[in-house]
Parts: structure tokens; C-alpha cells; sequence
């Protein structure tokens, strides 16, 4: 399945595959670096859509074709107009894909085959894991020209320390992938052979536990990052009892105490 084209190329802008519960989504501009573009935001927010009303999916993969992630919003589509509105539209329609993913009840996991830079490294950032190749690198350059990168901000401040992220932002510069590691950025750095499938090893994982249980943890998990440290505690103390409540808690914690094996119903 596949979603919009691009009008000036015949191949789709993006690819989806579904295969056992785990949708993998695949930024399809290579020769571009796979730029966040109006039609790339616009086929990503189809897709996003549709997969958060189907329960039978798990786990949300976003990767990308070609040596490069993802190189951000696209430039020359950005400089077509200058108006102000047409820019916060872009701006906003990004934001609204960033949330969605936030939003979505499926954990995304970011699978970095190169560079991301910019709104490619918000999307890294914005995705709740994250897999790189060793090689991969890392910025938000938009300082460089003369635009500060406020929006990619939003996700950056959100996952490094605060140091951290104020640096690449004032600079521009590139973090590898063990930098990227160290921040906090992403999860794994593997060697490029085993990208795919050391992401779908860690896919596969979380796809294994109970739906309901990741479902409910994942929404609370990000409900809860801007209360308070008394509120959030209230807040997580329901969710907790709410989730004690379903077929599944009761059956993994009687299985722990029978020493055997969980039987889940919602799998």
C-alpha cells in the first residue's frame, strides 16, 4: 500500500508495509534526501491516521530510503512564497504530524539510515525509539542559514538535556551516532547490516506485550511529562488501577505467581 505522489516523480512519496502487526513506513525521495515536503507531511498524516484506528497493528517502524534519513523541510518549496502565512501553515502542518505520532496509540520507532538534519532530526526526536546506522549523523542547522530551528526545538529540548540541545541549535554542528546515543537521542547504533533487523528485533519485542498494557503506558507516559510531580503521580496512580482492571494484568501477574507461561487476550 502506498500513499499521494509526488507530481514531479512517478514513483510513491512514501511506502507502507504491513507484516505481522508491525507497519513500517518508508520516506521514498532518495534523490532529495527524503525532505519533510507538504505532500510527504500530507502522506504521512493519511497513513498515521489510518493506522491509529486499526487495533491489529502493533508497532509503527518510520525509515527512509536512499543514504540519507531525512534532510528536513524542503527548501526550495519553503522559498516559493513569502508569505508569512504560508510558512506557519508548513510549520503547523509539521507540527500536527509530530503530534500524531506522539498521539498515535502505536509506539514509532525511528530507523536512521544517514543523515537527519533539521525537521529530519525533529522526526528522529519525535518518534518514541529510535535504531541508527553507525554512521548516521545529526543536526539542526538551521542557524547556519540564518533560520533558527525553532520548531525542531520543540522535540530536541523534549529528549536531550537542556545544554545539549541549546548547542546543536546554536551552532549547527553535526553529533554522530554515539553522540546521539549519549544524548539521548537514540536507543540503538548498530552497523548498517544490521539496521533492519535490529530494529525489527526491538519492533517485535513490543509488539509481543500485551496491547492494552502499551497502549495505556505510551499515552500516559507523555500525559504526564508536563504536570506537576504531585499530579503526575495522582494521574499515573489511576492509570495504574485502571490498567489493573483489564484480562491481562490479572493474567500476567497469576502467571508470574504460577510460574508459568501468560496467556494475553489482547494480543
Amino acid at each position: 500500500m502506498s500513499t499521494s505522489t509526488d507530481p514531479m516523480a512517478t514513483a510513491p512519496i512514501l511506502l507502507r508495509n504491513d507484516q505481522d502487526g508491525i507497519v513500517t513506513l518508508t520516506l521514498n525521495r532518495a534523490a532529495q534526501y527524503n525532505p519533510l515536503s507538504a505532500d510527504m507531511l500530507t502522506s504521512l498524516q493519511i497513513e498515521l491516521d489510518d493506522i491509529a484506528q486499526n487495533q491489529a497493528l502493533r508497532v509503527v517502524v518510520i525509515a527512509a530510503n536512499g543514504k540519507a534519513f531525512c534532510a528536513g523541510h524542503d527548501l526550495k518549496e519553503m522559498r516559493v512564497s513569502e508569505d508569512r502565512a504560508a510558512h506557519r501553515a508548513l510549520f503547523e502542518q509539521c507540527g500536527r504530524m509530530m503530534l500524531s505520532i506522539n498521539r498515535l496509540p502505536q509506539p514509532v520507532i525511528a530507523r536512521v539510515n544517514g543523515i537527519a538534519t533539521a525537521a529530519g532530526c525533529q522526526l528522529v526526536a519525535n518518534c518514541d525509539l529510535a535504531v541508527a546506522v553507525e554512521d548516521a549523523r545529526f543536526a539542526v542547522s538551521g542557524i547556519n542559514l540564518g533560520l533558527f530551528c525553532s520548531t525542531p526545538a520543540v522535540a530536541l529540548s523534549r529528549n536531550l538535556l537542556r545544554k545539549q540541545a541549546m548547542q546543536m541549535l546554536l551552532t549547527g554542528d553535526f553529533i554522530s551516532a554515539q553522540q546521539a546515543q549519549q544524548f539521548g537521542l537514540v536507543n540503538e547504533v548498530v552497523p548498517a547490516v544490521e539496521l533492519e533487523s535490529a530494529t525489527h528485533a526491538l519492533a517485535a519485542k513490543i509488539a509481543s506485550k500485551p496491547a492494552h498494557a502499551v497502549r495505556i503506558g505510551k499515552d500516559m507516559f507523555y500525559k504526564q511529562l508536563p504536570m506537576d510531580l504531585a499530579d503526575a503521580y495522582s494521574y499515573a496512580s489511576d492509570r495504574m488501577a485502571c490498567n489493573m482492571d483489564s484480562y491481562d494484568a490479572r493474567e500476567g501477574i497469576d502467571a508470574f505467581i504460577q510460574k508459568r507461561q501468560p496467556v494475553w487476550k489482547d494480543k
